[in-house]
């Protein structure tokens, strides 16, 4: 085999001679005019982007070879930051886990794809560490380019089911406990200054990008598409991580779509705008993972479609929610499966402890505002004995409930935990142990095409509420009304 000639140090784009000379002009022109008689300074040219390509590294591009050590290579050659490590377009780029380091951006162009292994001996040792692409205690770092990062998710299907897919599980290796033994996608691990743009992801087997104690995180014009019929292929999970914004974000998944996490610490300042969300599960949910607090959440301008259940807390070890805004926000649910956490619900806000041995966590000070849903189902509110729910207002909502599928309600689904489902007649609102609840200018509307009288007097109750637990409630311009389409 001939020796490839060895890569190129650095290629900075967009440094031409031109690049060169204008700043140089610059200072020039500006020395001449000077009256002083110091002699003039040049400052060269900053914050330019070196770029290394992959194909010079080695890789293949034919998704069959493995270009993990071509990949890993240029990365590891960038020297300079901000550093762009490019996968040019028409290539899939076939890997097993990649690492970046501080300041290395990669720019997969649209049209280039790369592609995770589905191997166990793929990713690392270390379970925690099973990610296509990881980053881990680095600053600057992200994805970008136009093209897609795919997890071949399909690959890990055991058994396709309409329902739920059965998955593949590499426990029966011993490397892992539990049914969920398969890689992520895309993950940052105590990083900082984060940045996704631009960028499709594609098919994860599991999570499918996982932020953990980051500080500022951008994920801006991003594409998740994860196969419908698949557990646990979340869009972004956000784990004890802060000042996070997301925007402009299409995610179309099985499993939670939005799901912000606190094992290890608080979350905090995370804002989401402008995202179109369909989801097998819950479009937006904080939990249930919540041994610490979340706090200054804000939710806007946000289409939920076909979706399980809409905005959900599942809040559920101890950790206390407040300051959270939900505004401008169009959500459709309907029925799926019970082998899905949810029963269409629009809002589900609960809290609860997940088995004997948890604290209950309080959820306060939540603002739900210019929210119109159709939905198979309605609100859900519920706090525990020691964990109230308390200050939530509920402000120009439009409410439409009518059927959609075959499900006959009359369950209420606690799940995670607490009391599983139980039985419990359908409602506009359902509320226990609150304190301190707003209903302003709420319009709620009951189909009655699809249901016999009997069926009907079991759905069209507007509120359900136990008064020993339920108190300080104000309700200003609330309608309720049956509608023939």
């Amino acid at each position: 085999m001939a020796t490839a000639s060895p890569p190129p140090l650095l290629l900075l784009q967009s440094a031409t001679v031109t690049l060169i000379f204008f700043p140089f002009l610059l200072t020039l022109l500006h020395s001449t005019s000077a009256t002083s008689s110091s002699p003039p300074t040049i400052e060269l040219f900053r914050n330019l982007t070196a770029a290394l390509s992959v194909t010079d590294f080695g890789a293949t591009g034919d998704g069959v070879t493995y270009d993990t050590s071509a990949i890993q290579s240029a990365i590891d050659s960038c020297c300079t930051t901000p550093c762009h490590v490019t996968f040019p377009r028409g290539g899939t780029y076939l890997t097993a886990t990649i690492r970046l380091k501080s300041g290395v951006v990669l720019h997969i162009e649209e049209g280039a794809t790369l592609r995770g292994g589905t191997r166990l001996r793929d990713y690392p040792i270390e379970q925690e560490r099973w990610y296509v692409v990881l980053a881990e205690n680095a600053t600057d770092v992200g994805i970008t380019g136009g093209g897609v990062v795919d997890g071949q998710g399909l690959e890990f299907v055991k058994r396709f089911d309409e329902k739920k897919n059965v998955m593949v599980s590499w426990n029966s290796t011993g490397a892992c406990l539990g049914d969920e033994c398969r890689p992520r996608l895309v993950g940052f691990i105590d990083c900082r200054n984060v940045k996704l743009s631009n960028i499709e992801l594609r098919q994860p087997a599991y999570w499918c990008l996982h932020i953990v104690r980051c500080e500022s995180i951008t994920i801006q014009d991003v594409s998740i598409y994860g196969d419908f019929n698949t557990p646990n292929n979340d869009g972004i999970d956000i784990e004890d991580s802060n000042n996070t914004v997301i925007t402009r974000c299409h995610i179309d998944t099985g499993d939670d779509a939005i799901c912000p996490k606190t094992y290890t610490g608080p979350l905090y300042n995370l804002t989401v705008t402008n995202c179109w969300i369909r989801t097998k599960s819950s479009a937006i949910k904080l939990g249930s993972a919540s041994w610490f607090d979340f706090k200054g959440l804000v939710f806007d301008n946000i289409t939920i479609a076909d979706s399980h259940r809409g905005l959900g807390f599942q809040i559920r070890d101890g950790g206390n929610v407040s300051d959270v805004i939900f505004s401008n926000i169009n959500i459709s649910t309907r029925y799926y499966d019970q082998s899905w956490w949810g029963r269409a619900e629009p809002i589900y806000v609960t809290t609860c402890p997940r088995d004997p041995y948890s604290k209950e966590g309080s959820i306060s000070n939540l603002l739900f505002v210019n929210i119109s849903a159709n939905s198979e189902n309605g609100i859900f509110l519920s706090g525990s004995k020691k964990g109230l729910l308390s200050d939530l207002r509920f402000i120009n909502l439009n409410l439409t409930y009518s059927r959609r599928t075959n499900n006959v309600g009359g369950l209420v689904d606690y799940r995670p935990g607490c009391q599983g489902l139980v039985k419990h007649s359908t409602a506009g609102f359902i509320m226990e142990h609150i304190n301190g609840l707003v209903f302003d200018n709420i319009y709620m509307r009951w189909s009655d095409e699809q249901w016999s009288a009997e069926q009907l007097g079991q759905w069209n109750n507007p509120l359900d509420f136990r008064s020993s637990t339920v108190n300080n409630i104000s309700m200003v311009s609330f309608h309720s009304s049956l509608y023939t389409q």
